[in-house]
């Protein structure tokens, strides 16, 4: 019975299952675009409407706001009906974002494009994928979620070379209508490729017979999701002081904007690697485990960036941050999946990730009022490690709780 379970293609681990992951890898990639393109086209929306620098940048926080709670709507659908109904729905979204964008009047309009259409769709393409491929693997569980969460950096790589192409022969209307036509195209197709459902085993409890997962803390599933949302929270908040104000830090001290920006660059480069390691360490030693040593490191960096301030040391100190901070993250669903019910996975997991995105937009916020309130950025890197030190807590009070679910006697 066993052989056979094993040679099944559609069985967890088996050959479906990494072709599945390479789908969702080219899912999230094409649907990041909601997260990237509004960034790079700023200075032309700018100038197109006529407004200032804030009223040019409502329409990326609008975006973040409706990633944030698609993340938790579209990961109940997921529960219900699967992943295929929602990342359609992604792709019919993107494209009338982006189309309804692309003829906006004013700023107003852009802005409640990229908020509810924009902003939506591309949720579907991070947390709701993530908890889909987590149903189609076991022994490499860690590994596949960091890698379908690697999508979303792959976009940053992706999508600002076409959009400059695009922009050299062309104004940012025509490229926003552009990018509808790709979304719709492309991510239509490869969502019918996922419409097989997880394997049955996959919802089942493993390995006892109920629908939790192999760890336990003793606490209700209600307070392990609060502790998970605050956790998330914290490492967001602490996460966004460099990703945020990396660029305007570099101004302050002399540097000037391209290094700034090419230290964003760096950051998410590592990233990427980060979130393959750490996925395959998750796999070895669990996800609550390989979050805390990343949340320790992430820590250990924000300390680096407040005595070394030198143009070459800031440079090496945002290459350890982003080796340090990019398995964060999806580490959350590695997690879900270890304590909480399977056929929940997609709303926990959104609910997670959806904290972690409100935590990056608290922390860039808060980051700049301390820097309004103290003329230095040194008090907000202090802010960011006391919440990652927060993070680090939740983690060794689950950790210390954690322990092995025994299968019932048969």
């Amino acid at each position: 019975m066993s052989d056979l379970t094993t040679s099944d293609p559609y069985a967890q681990d088996g050959t479906y299952a990494w072709f599945r992951l390479a789908i969702s890898i080219l899912l999230s990639t094409l649907g990041g675009a909601g997260m990237w393109v509004v960034v790079i086209v700023l200075p032309a929306v700018q100038a197109d409407f006529g407004i200032d620098r804030a009223g040019a940048s409502l329409p990326y926080t609008a975006t973040m706001i409706g990633f944030a709670a698609g993340n938790y709507v579209l990961g109940r659908y997921v529960d219900r009906y699967g992943i295929v109904p929602p990342v359609i729905a992604s792709a019919l979204s993107l494209s009338a974002g982006f189309a309804l964008a692309a003829l906006a009047p004013d700023i107003w309009m852009f802005t409640l494009a990229q908020g509810v259409l924009v902003g939506l769709g591309t949720a579907a393409t991070f947390g709701p994928l993530i908890a889909d491929i987590s149903h189609w693997f076991l022994k490499r569980r860690g590994l596949a979620v960091g890698c379908a969460a690697c999508g979303n950096y792959l976009a940053g790589v992706l999508w600002p070379s076409i959009i400059q192409w695009s922009l050299a022969t062309s104004d940012w209307r025509e490229t926003y209508l552009l990018i509808a036509v790709i979304c719709l195209v492309t991510m239509v197709p490869l969502a019918l490729i996922l419409r097989r459902p997880p394997p049955e085993a996959a919802l089942s409890a493993s390995p006892s017979q109920n629908t939790f997962g192999s760890q336990s803390t003793g606490l209700s599933p209600a307070t392990l999701q609060i502790l998970l949302v605050i956790a998330g929270l914290a490492c967001c908040v602490a996460m966004s002081m460099p990703q945020v104000h990396i660029v305007a830090y570099c101004v302050d001290l002399g540097f000037g904007v391209a290094p700034g920006a090419d230290m964003i660059a760096l950051m998410t480069g590592a990233g990427v690697i980060s979130r393959l390691v750490s996925g395959f360490v998750a796999d070895k030693i669990g996800g609550v485990r390989t979050l805390l040593i990343s949340s320790v490191l992430q820590c250990a960096a924000l300390f680096l960036f407040i005595p070394f301030n030198g143009l070459a040391s800031l440079y090496l100190v945002s290459l350890i941050f982003g080796l340090s901070q990019g398995g964060i993250v999806p580490n959350y669903a590695v997690i879900v999946r270890e304590y909480l019910p399977a056929r929940e996975a997609g709303q926990r997991v959104g609910l997670v990730i959806m904290s972690t995105i409100l935590g990056m937009a608290l922390g860039g916020w808060l980051s700049g009022l301390i820097y309004d309130l103290t003329g230095s950025y040194q008090a907000a890197f202090l802010n960011g490690i006391a919440w990652n030190v927060l993070n680090m807590a939740i983690m060794v009070f689950i950790l210390m709780r954690s322990r092995t679910r025994l299968a019932p006697a048969t």
